[in-house]
């Protein structure tokens, strides 16, 4: 599902907030939901958790939650990639259990310095992915056998990696395990990231609505950048304000949102994004259009697979150790179902890099919440199971309305 592209006549005009419901509701008519849906539902989950146990929406419990979205949320980041292009990857999380067992074996073991090690593992993780596309472009398997087997196999290779023992600890007083960790933005300097991410959408928005205007083409009003930068401002204001209750914002879910900025960015600003787009929608079309399909299929799987590996190897820094168990259990799961939960289409062409942030604060609210209610895991899986079927329902009706408005 696309984000809703406000890119509108009546916004071009400058036009009050009457016109931009009345916008917001036709295209959710036409099937354009965009990432209301999630929204919605994240809210729900939200008041229904709180009203069970008052602790969920504590400050220290969200600094839990926001840090443990972290390794499977960028997993799910490259995975919302592969999707957009109309194919799939079930070895990620093979993959990320892969990368923690070669970063704690030359870090460890071979003594290598840490960011040696961590470049190793991101290198073979991106290695795996030009691997995929090279069988997929010349022998034409199907993704999803070509990755399968990648998860059998790569999950053969961690174990043997790691030998009898089955696990390497992380030394405690690592610079990535203190990442991890215990590595908090300053109160003072979280606020001033709220400030530029509010200016730098502002500033990304304002230079594209001049440059559709340069071209006679509808664009966003001033007005409408203004107040959205505003909300933003006021929104993550006020999240930054109450996780600073506790412990604060961690570095590491500044790399996560950083990560999702540049690909939505790259999604929505490059020709590269505009690609991935194109053939997820019509593979046919695209090619005509004089698209490189092949390099497009290379550059998504490696992607993937990078951010898989780069998953794994925070994943093992939240431990601070790499085991049998790494990338193993509801890995692949959780960043399959966060990409479709969040509004990325499982029929390409439709998904945003905020999907992926979006649907895994779902599953891991609804992971936390469970767990602070003291049910064991099989509520976890029933609920999630529940919600990621209703998400590809969502999806599946949206395409049927958008095919009868004749989008």
């Amino acid at each position: 599902m696309a984000a809703v592209d406000l890119s509108d006549e009546r916004l071009r005009q400058g036009v009050g907030p009457r016109a931009v419901v009345g916008l917001l509701v036709d295209r959710v008519r036409a099937g354009e939901l965009g990432m209301v849906p999630v929204v919605a539902g994240l809210v729900v989950i939200w008041a229904v958790l709180q009203a069970l146990n008052p602790i969920f929406l504590s400050s220290t419990n969200l600094v839990n939650l926001t840090m443990e979205c972290v390794p499977v949320g960028i997993v799910a980041l490259g995975i919302v990639c592969v999707l957009l292009i109309g194919q799939i990857d079930l070895s990620v999380g093979s993959i990320s259990g892969l990368a923690a067992a070669i970063t704690a074996i030359l870090f460890v073991n071979e003594q290598w310095p840490v960011w040696a090690a961590v470049l190793a593992a991101v290198a073979a993780g991106c290695a795996i992915g030009v691997l995929y596309a090279q069988i997929y472009n010349r022998v034409g398997i199907p993704s999803f056998v070509i990755t399968l087997a990648g998860l059998l196999s790569f999950l053969g290779l961690q174990l043997k990696a790691l030998g009898t023992s089955g696990s390497v600890n992380l030394p405690y007083d690592s610079a990535l395990v203190r990442f991890a960790q215990l590595s908090f933005v300053p109160a003072w300097l979280s606020y001033l990231l709220v400030l530029g991410a509010a200016a730098g959408l502002f500033l990304v928005g304002y230079l594209y609505a001049r440059k559709r205007r340069t071209a006679d083409l509808p664009a966003r009003s001033l007005r409408f950048l203004v107040i959205r930068s505003a909300v933003l401002v006021i929104g993550l204001g006020f999240a930054v304000w109450y996780l600073n209750r506790s412990r604060g914002v961690g570095w590491m879910f500044v790399l996560l949102v950083a990560l999702a900025l540049a690909l939505h960015y790259a999604l929505t600003s490059t020709k590269w994004g505009k690609s991935l787009y194109a053939v997820g929608g019509n593979v046919e079309a695209a090619r005509r259009a004089g698209i490189n399909v092949r390099l497009v299929y290379v550059s998504a799987f490696a992607f993937c697979t990078t951010l898989a590996a780069i998953g794994g190897v925070l994943g093992a820094a939240r431990l601070a150790a790499a085991n049998q168990s790494s990338g193993g259990g509801d890995v692949n799961l959780n960043a399959i179902a966060a990409a479709v939960i969040g509004g990325t289409s499982l029929f390409g062409g439709r998904g945003t890099a905020f999907a992926a942030v979006l649907g895994i604060l779902v599953i891991q609210s609804i992971s936390s919440g469970l767990t602070l209610l003291s049910l064991d895991s099989s509520y976890r899986f029933f609920v999630t199971g529940v919600v990621l079927l209703l998400a590809v329902g969502v999806d599946s009706l949206a395409r049927r309305s958008r095919a009868s408005h004749g989008r």
